[in-house]
């Protein structure tokens, strides 16, 4: 996840130059005083663009808001759902009706009370205004909401969806007088009921967020956590070997070694649900024949791209979702093979190659697999040209396309993340024809009737075993389209100091502060 859209993955970046010159102006570690006034310094690879949950693509603004903002329901360290603002919840047998207990004597940041009108509230904003992320994301298919008592509430959807209680997971719950504030407000000064409440985003070097001390979840917290991007991976490190950072994510896999001898620092390696790849647009010349993105999937080593690019640590993507993802099903890997390769681009009457352009952000990483796919594709004849771009205009220049034929996209390499147990939300978005931009992160402008239609049926489908062999189905028809180089999937690093405490990096990318402190 994140991968877009979650994802894992829309995220803005600015220079390594800009972000190192502001972070040295202040240290963490100098300003950790008395116990409880001290302040977490966090360190990311990428900035943070919009602080409105119900329209958020990116991980790192969503680990940002979840610090700040609670739905009714969580997730815990292995990605499975949890309560949050519900104390308890059901769903009827028909999958259409969401009975939801509200949590009592919860306030918000700026004194309003929580209660069934507050969430009814934010469900109609998302319900009513299709611009927002999370409207295609199950919203759209509320038909009633009933608000039983002050402290529950009924969700009535007009089909069955079977990714509907993660989407209660994304959509935080916002104080009513910001919603009336309206969206541009909501994405600057996000007000919520989490353990911590805003304090500033300075675009570029930092945002903070600082203790809820009226917080319903009484623990012993750290004042004040300070995020801040920092893209260039020497950069993150060398900040959490001063103190500057006490937590920093990713950790470049290539400065393992030299952390794990460092008694003052403790690594951790996360199994994840991000899956990493080459977005193909399979509706622009030669990428329209399924020969040619076979080829391209066969000419790259995936064994190598782990070893080059991540270092060793990870595993290759061998189906449309990673293993961690419920309904998984193992697909027969593309084994690297550079003459079936250039024996497909032959069949399709491309024997000399051809040249063609991919897209990716400016982090150091991207960078490095952009130039791994660079050298890989070199081999079967195809020149390809790195377009890298700061992730506001990548962003711009993918979503802004407002039909197929708009875009001048060819190929995008990037992530995507999803919760373990969202298969909806690790296929609809990225496979549906219903999915293309600048809806949907359909960024392949991949479109197969008989896939569609095995969408549409496993999103209306409550039994977990009729929807285990249609994914299986979804899986293995894509996977044999190849809209995608299928790369692999992460194992999240990340590093923090010997005495933080409370703060861990979920399967899909994202950082949980709930119970953050130092000791």
């Amino acid at each position: 996840m994140g991968n877009k859209f979650l994802k894992t993955l829309l995220l803005v970046l600015l220079s390594a130059a800009v972000v190192v010159g502001c972070s040295s102006k202040e240290s963490g570690g100098k300003k950790n005083g008395e116990t409880g006034d001290q302040e977490l310094v966090i360190a990311v690879n990428e900035n943070f663009i919009s602080m409105d949950p119900h329209n958020t693509g990116d991980t790192n603004s969503n680990s940002v808001q979840s610090a700040m903002l609670e739905g009714l329901l969580g997730s815990d360290e292995e990605g499975k759902i949890i309560t949050q603002l519900a104390e308890d919840y059901s769903v009827s047998e028909d999958a259409l009706t969401y009975s939801f207990k509200l949590r009592q004597g919860v306030k918000f940041h700026d004194g309003e009370s929580f209660n069934a009108e507050a969430v009814k509230a934010n469900f109609e904003r998302i319900m009513n205004d299709d611009s927002l992320r999370l409207y295609s994301r199950g919203f759209s298919l509320i038909t009633n909401i009933e608000v039983v008592s002050d402290y529950e509430i009924k969700v009535t959807l007009k089909e069955p969806y079977a990714g509907m209680l993660t989407r209660f997971v994304s959509a935080k719950i916002l104080s009513p007088k910001l919603l009336e504030a309206g969206s541009e407000e909501i994405g600057k000064n996000p007000v919520g009921t989490g353990p911590f409440k805003f304090v500033e985003w300075v675009q570029g070097d930092h945002l903070t967020v600082e203790r809820f001390d009226e917080y319903w979840d009484k623990k012993d917290r750290v004042k004040k956590i300070t995020y801040k991007p920092v893209p260039e991976n020497g950069s993150r490190v060398a900040m959490l070997k001063t103190g500057e950072a006490h937590v920093i994510y990713p950790l470049p896999s290539q400065n393992i070694k030299e952390l794990e001898s460092n008694k003052d620092v403790a690594i951790q390696k996360i199994p994840s649900t991000i899956a990493r790849y080459v977005s193909i647009n399979t509706m622009k010349e030669p990428f329209d024949d399924v020969r040619v993105r076979q080829a391209l999937n066969y000419a790259v080593d995936k064994d190598a791209f782990i070893s080059v690019v991540n270092a060793g640590y990870g595993l290759p993507l061998d189906s449309i979702i990673p293993s961690k993802t419920l309904h998984y099903e193992k697909q027969e890997l593309y084994q690297h093979n550079i003459e079936k390769a250039k024996e497909l681009l032959k069949e399709a009457g491309l024997a000399d190659g051809f040249t063609a352009e991919i897209w990716g952000n400016t982090n150091s990483d991207t960078m490095k697999g952009m130039q791994f796919i660079q050298q890989q594709l070199e081999q079967i004849g195809v020149e390809v040209e790195i377009k890298s771009m700061e992730e506001g205009t990548l962003s711009d220049e993918i979503y802004g396309a407002q039909t197929p034929e708009d875009t001048k996209l060819q190929m995008w390499y990037v992530s995507w993340s999803a919760y373990p147990s969202d298969t909806t939300n690790a296929t609809k978005p990225l496979f549906y024809s219903g999915s293309f931009p600048p809806g949907g992160a359909n960024t392949a402008y991949y479109k197969n009737d008989q896939v569609d239609k095995w969408i549409e049926e496993v999103n209306m489908t409550p039994d977990e075993s009729k929807q285990s062999a249609i994914y299986s189905d979804i899986q293995s028809t894509i996977y044999q389209d190849a809209p995608w180089i299928f790369l692999g999937v992460d194992e999240i690093l990340a590093a923090k100091r010997a005495n933080v405490e409370g703060v861990f990096i979920s399967p899909t990318g994202g950082i949980n502060v709930l119970d953050a402190n130092l000791k």
